[in-house]
C-alpha cells in the first residue's frame, strides 16, 4: 500500500453482499494465455462459481471454448459485475463503458488501483472494488481457498484425510 491511497473500499461483508447479488460477470481483458491471471480467474469462475461468465477482448474470438466479445456493449447481457484486467491508463475508458452498459459493479484486480476511477464509479452509482482478486474473494467466502493453497481459517473437528 502506498501513502497516497485515500479511497476506502468495501468491507468484507459488503464484498460478500456484492458477490451474493452477482449473477453475471464480464472479464474485460480476458486472455487465452494460461499464464495470465485473467485465464486463471476465468477457469476458476467457470468451474467453481454460479456466475454466468463473459469474456471481453477485441483481439480474441474464443477463450476456454466460449465466445469472446469485442466490447462490453457487444455482450448479449448487461453484466452485473465487470472484472477488469487492463492497464492503469485504460481504466477510465473501461469505467465509461461499464457505466454506459448499465453494470452494477466495477472490480479492479490485484495490483490495480485508480482513485479517480473509484470515485467516479461510485458517483455514477457503481459498487467499486480495487486491488482484490475476484477468484480469491469468492473462494474466501465460499470455503474454497484451500484449493489454491490458502488457509481458509475454518476450524473443524473433522479429521484430515491427508
Amino acid at each position: 500500500m502506498t501513502a497516497d491511497r485515500t479511497w476506502t473500499g468495501p468491507s468484507a461483508p459488503e464484498r460478500l453482499s456484492l458477490l451474493r447479488g452477482t449473477r453475471s460477470v464480464a472479464i474485460v481483458g480476458a486472455s487465452n494465455n494460461p499464464s495470465r491471471a485473467s485465464y486463471f480467474v476465468a477457469t476458476y469462475l467457470l468451474s467453481s462459481s454460479p456466475f454466468e461468465v463473459y469474456f471481453v477482448n477485441p483481439r480474441a474470438t474464443e477463450i476456454l471454448g466460449r465466445p469472446v466479445y469485442p466490447s462490453l456493449a457487444a455482450l448479449p447481457v448487461v453484466p452485473d459485475l465487470v472484472d477488469v484486467f487492463r492497464r492503469h491508463d485504460d481504466l477510465p475508458t473501461v469505467l465509461e463503458e461499464t457505466v454506459a452498459v448499465g453494470a452494477k459493479a466495477l472490480w479492479l484486480q490485484l495490483g490495480s488501483w485508480h482513485e479517480e476511477v473509484a470515485r467516479d464509479g461510485e458517483e455514477a452509482g457503481l459498487r467499486v472494488v480495487m486491488d482484490r482478486c475476484l477468484k480469491i474473494e469468492h473462494a474466501r467466502f465460499h470455503g474454497g481457498l484451500h484449493l489454491a493453497g490458502f488457509d481458509t481459517g475454518v476450524i473443524s473437528s473433522r479429521r484430515s484425510l491427508g
